[in-house]
């Protein structure tokens, strides 16, 4: 479509054909309009402008230089696994996605973690495995100790072989071949305890009630917005540590809403940053005392305490209900194929393997 500008003299006075009454007006205050207000009328919506990193590192300049090695670590430890067991699909359980700012994967295939320990403190843990029996550790800020005594949990070395030859044993009583083929396949699995509530919460909130895709940006974009970055980490890695719950609770309202995050999920952060202590306690606690205490937070449930449960304490058990996808991963690998799907549907199939049934899931995931 076009528009006529033209102007055109007359004895009534200025007149604008097939011009827009607002053109006129701007026109006659001395302001642009015709075509000019056509083209920004029609023109499409901008995106807002996503705030940039306030401080996380930059990504380096290209260069035929090598990278700068990271600093020497504050601590170091070497534990010893099983040849059967697999670093990156035991700790790529705390991982919100590929670009997670707190979770990276470097060249030579070691993990980097931006950690906040339980009392507040900042730290870089770095993992390698050196050979077929050990996993290299190595640690840099003021929760680099914290994290290098809790590492045998880290790495999944709760996960005894008494129980996995346990569940091994129930899998093959129960004769599913999806599960079983799945149990096969992912040998080196085990379920780690991180021992870090906070870090494990924060992430889950968002996923509340929209796509991963949705919650990953939102927790990426506020994480390298209002993080710190990583201690000792080089600047190739561009790692970050999350947020203390002090720092979530003064995030302003925009900014969350700019990251995608609505009133719901947000409020529930800043209750959690309240009574952040007190969760983090629940570590130390009975399965299910801690569960509950972790649901006492307005706008954290069942689906929200499970996946906290999961990763922070390492509970085998934990079962997400309220999952968009997981009834139907369910119920198609352990029921008939054209049943119908649901949560209660979900957890009846799984009872046969109540102790477990964490595990059963995340098998079926892979």
């Amino acid at each position: 479509m076009t528009e006529n500008t033209e102007n055109q003299d007359n004895a009534g006075g200025d007149t604008w054909a097939g011009g827009d009454i607002r053109a006129v007006w701007a026109a006659r205050k001395g302001r642009s309009g015709g075509a000019a207000f056509e083209r920004r009328r029609t023109a499409p919506a901008r995106r807002p402008a996503v705030p940039a990193a306030r401080q996380a590192p930059a990504a380096p300049p290209e260069s035929s230089e090598p990278p700068e090695p990271p600093a020497e670590p504050e601590a170091r430890a070497t534990v010893v696994v099983d040849p059967g067991y697999d670093l990156t699909m035991t700790v790529t359980a705390l991982r919100r996605g590929s670009g997670d700012p707190t979770f990276r994967r470097a060249a030579d295939n070691s993990l980097w973690l931006g950690c906040r320990t339980p009392s507040g403190e900042p730290g870089t843990l770095r993992l390698c495995r050196v050979t077929t029996e050990t996993v290299d550790a190595e640690a840099w800020g003021p929760g680099a100790p914290w994290l290098l005594k809790t590492l045998p949990d880290l790495l999944g070395l709760c996960d005894t072989e008494e129980v996995r030859a346990e569940f091994a044993e129930l899998v093959a009583s129960q004769g599913n071949p999806q599960l079983i083929q799945s149990l096969r396949r992912n040998r080196g699995f085990r379920v780690m305890r991180s021992g870090r509530v906070w870090d494990s919460l924060v992430p889950a909130v968002l996923e509340q009630r929209v796509t991963v895709q949705e919650a990953h940006r939102a927790y990426q974009l506020l994480v390298r917005r209002y993080g710190i970055p990583a201690p000792g980490a080089p600047a190739d890695v561009r790692l970050c540590v999350s947020p203390s719950p002090r720092e979530w609770a003064l995030i302003p309202s925009w900014e969350w809403h700019r990251a995608g995050v609505d009133g719901k999920r947000s409020r529930a952060v800043l209750g959690a940053a309240r009574v952040a202590a007190r969760l983090e306690e629940t570590v130390g606690m009975e399965r299910d005392e801690a569960a509950r205490r972790i649901r006492t937070v307005p706008g954290i449930g069942v689906w929200t305490a499970a996946e906290v449960m999961h990763r922070a304490h390492g509970d085998a058990d934990a079962v997400s209900v309220g999952d968009l996808h997981l009834p139907r991963i369910v119920c198609g690998a352990l029921g008939e194929p054209r049943m119908t799907w649901n949560d209660d549907r979900m957890l009846e199939l799984l009872e046969p393997y109540r102790g477990h049934r964490y595990r059963v899931s995340a098998l079926l995931y892979r």
